[in-house]
């Protein structure tokens, strides 16, 4: 079965959903495990490379009081599907930023992403040019490491126009992204133009937020809301303390509710596309 991050997830707030039944704490069974708080969470959350192993499952089996053979075997087959099987970026793992493997597994698995990007072209929209030179000015990236993070970068991109159901991507840019000269003039007149070109793929919505627009709902930062077919959504916040993964349903409300107010700010698609072009004209 291969690695899915629906199954890590699934299982995850299935264990949740026991631990809570019996009314016990994370740390009541991180001590029967013999294993970190942390570690528990993780394992719930569905968010890291944490894994349950066989024997660890058959505790928790008699933790919870589960008896029926039905119920335990199908813990067990999400466990066996979060944990085996492998990823396209396993290899790349030494290069990948810390948690950056589960935002790849989850926009793998997601049906539709919902991203509000304030500085920097949203990561599956770069072009392998920008890309470089953004993942060269992050001082915690090694230099001989670049060429394989644009790799992933150019790999994950391949998400907008796989042959079986390509992912849903609506973005907002504020217009300031484009303002800002990553690279030199051809650098960024290739990459808006790749903006153009990818808006009009039918799975692909592009707005664009006009400073003009003053203060508005998105000046707390970047954020990405990811929905699946079989799952929960999952909200993604990248900040310089790390990566954020958020699945609570308040949570997830808050951030839909700052994202559609982003999508009434901001231009409509054809009046973003044009913005673009004017973008484009003006590079000399």
């Amino acid at each position: 079965m291969a690695q899915t991050a629906a199954s890590r997830r699934q299982l995850g707030a299935e264990l949740a959903r026991l631990r809570h039944a019996r009314g016990l704490k994370a740390a009541d069974v991180a001590k029967r495990l013999g294993c970190s708080e942390t570690r528990i969470s993780r394992i719930e959350n569905g968010t890291g490379r944490a894994r349950l192993r066989e024997p660890e499952l058959t505790v928790l089996c008699e933790l919870y009081k589960i008896t029926d053979e039905q119920q335990i075997q199908t813990l067990r087959n999400l466990a066996d599907g979060a944990v085996s099987g492998s990823a396209w970026w396993d290899g790349y793992r030494e290069v990948l930023p810390s948690g950056l493997d589960s935002l790849l597994a989850f926009e793998t698995d997601a049906t539709t992403e919902w991203a509000w990007e304030p500085v920097l072209v949203h990561g599956l929209l770069q072009t392998p040019a920008y890309a470089r030179h953004v993942l060269a000015a992050w001082p915690t990236n090694r230099p001989l490491d670049i060429e394989d993070l644009v790799k992933v970068r150019s790999k994950r991109a391949e998400l907008l126009t796989r042959e079986n159901a390509p992912l849903e991507l609506w973005v907002i840019l504020d217009e300031t992204v484009i303002q800002r000269p990553i690279g030199d003039l051809d650098v960024m007149r290739d990459q808006i133009g790749h903006l153009i070109d990818l808006s009009v793929l039918p799975n692909v919505t592009l707005q664009m937020m006009p400073v003009a627009k003053g203060a508005h709902p998105g000046l707390g930062g970047a954020f990405a809301i990811l929905d699946f077919e079989d799952a929960s959504p999952v909200v993604y916040v990248d900040s310089p303390a790390g990566n954020l993964y958020l699945d609570r349903p308040y949570e997830v409300r808050k951030f839909r509710g700052s994202l559609d107010l982003l999508r009434a700010y901001a231009l409509d698609p054809d009046d973003s596309a044009a913005l673009l072009r004017d973008a484009v004209r003006e590079k000399p």
